[in-house]
């Protein structure tokens, strides 16, 4: 009976500490590091996969002590590299909330080798201990490095005091201010209120490869925003783009089906060298074909 609970409650995308401390009593373990396998079943039922109908579920601690939820994504119509990594949400989940780091990562199944690559754009990623759930009972937390031992990541093509993935700085008042504009609603202004989401989000684009930061904000008919940064990978293809993280801030903030986002904003340089704007316009015509969509340039 505990084991069907475990598998069928209903968990947030972002779990703070007092709350983990009531899963835990709940759940009868005594440790974090217990708590995040067992809630990586009901990380399972949140994953949307229409083409696979193969459920990925991530669950990670950040060191602020809060846990991350990521499901993977799958986008019906669109070549099958548009789809997002449980991984990858995890990690953008983090981001969205201002985490500094992750330390531990539970997962349904092995990562691919597209997300042990993707990691590696986190600080000290050797260091990140992941459990598959798949392996059963008796299974641990072993370090990245032992899942991807001769790594190619940041070090390669970067200076060591580059900002790396979660590093970026925000001021505080900027995240009150646009918790204040979520409650508001976007009134008349909807055009105006993405361009806002986009711009602010676009400045903690993790893009030191390119020098390309751009950001993608859409919204529901609630007026409420969601908005997602691009993120690059060291080996490039693993790229998280900015339609996919807006979408990953769309389904951990709460949002429905793809039908209801009702206007999009896509901010990047004039004359990038990594443009987004074709793959966001076919992104957003087989996603969400009656939403709104404009282009401004940083």
């Amino acid at each position: 009976m505990a084991e069907e609970k475990r598998k069928t409650m209903k968990i947030p995308f972002m779990i703070t500490p007092s709350e983990s401390q009531a899963l835990m009593s709940e759940l009868n373990v005594s440790s974090l590091p217990e708590l995040l396998p067992l809630l990586v079943p009901s990380a399972q039922l949140l994953s949307r996969t229409p083409i696979s109908s193969f459920p990925v579920g991530a669950v990670g601690l950040g060191s602020s002590g809060r846990i991350y939820v990521g499901v993977n994504l799958e986008f019906p119509g669109l070549p099958l590299h548009h789809s997002v990594h449980a991984e990858q949400f995890l990690v953008t989940n983090a981001l969205l909330h201002r985490e500094p780091s992750l330390d531990l990562i539970a997962v349904s199944a092995a990562p691919c080798g597209h997300c042990r690559q993707f990691l590696q754009e986190l600080r000290n990623s050797s260091q990140i201990r992941i459990l598959v759930t798949s392996d059963g009972p008796g299974s641990d937390f072993r370090p990245l490095s032992d899942f991807l031992p001769r790594p190619f990541g940041p070090p390669d093509l970067l200076k060591e005091d580059v900002p790396l993935l979660l590093e970026a700085k925000v001021e505080e008042e900027e995240e009150e201010e646009e918790k204040e504009k979520r409650v508001n609603g976007f009134g008349s202004d909807m055009e105006g209120r993405l361009r806002e989401a986009a711009v602010r989000v676009a400045g903690r684009a993790h893009a030191p490869y390119s020098g390309c930061r751009s950001g993608f904000a859409v919204a529901d008919a609630e007026g409420r925003v969601y908005a997602g940064a691009y993120m690059e990978s060291a080996a490039y293809n693993p790229s998280v783009g900015p339609a996919q993280a807006a979408a990953i801030a769309y389904v951990a903030g709460g949002g429905g089906g793809w039908e209801g986002i009702v206007g999009g904003v896509l901010v990047e340089a004039e004359g990038a060298a990594v443009e987004q704007e074709g793959t966001v316009t076919i992104f957003m015509e087989k996603v969400a074909p009656r939403a709104q969509f404009w282009v401004h340039r940083l």
